[in-house]
């Protein structure tokens, strides 16, 4: 399982706000077999490599259909082998040591 988080930057908008062009990328998940969270700099995915990217590949192109002439796409993916990794358990980790 990987955790992608993708953060999308339409670019040519006759607007700064970035606000609904997201909410129609967020909509594109639903589409898909995947774990997703929004916060306020991106989106985290969990889901199959495979499948991650191909809901990150839908997302960008609703933000195409949007309006936006141009998209500036941020990825970070963690795709660990060696256990089971989720949003949950990366965040647990991290508390505990606290």
């Amino acid at each position: 399982m990987a955790i992608i988080e993708v953060t999308l930057v339409p670019i040519g908008t006759k607007t700064t706000s970035l606000s609904p062009y997201i909410a129609e990328a967020e909509k594109v998940l639903k589409d898909f077999d995947v774990k997703y969270e929004l916060n306020p700099m991106g989106t985290v995915i969990e889901a199959d490599i495979d499948l991650g990217l191909k809901a990150v590949r839908a997302m960008q192109e609703q933000v195409f259909e949007k309006g936006a002439e141009r998209v500036y796409t941020v990825l970070k993916i963690d795709d660990r082998r060696d256990k089971k990794a989720s949003l949950e358990e990366k965040i647990k980790s991290v508390k505990e040591k606290m």
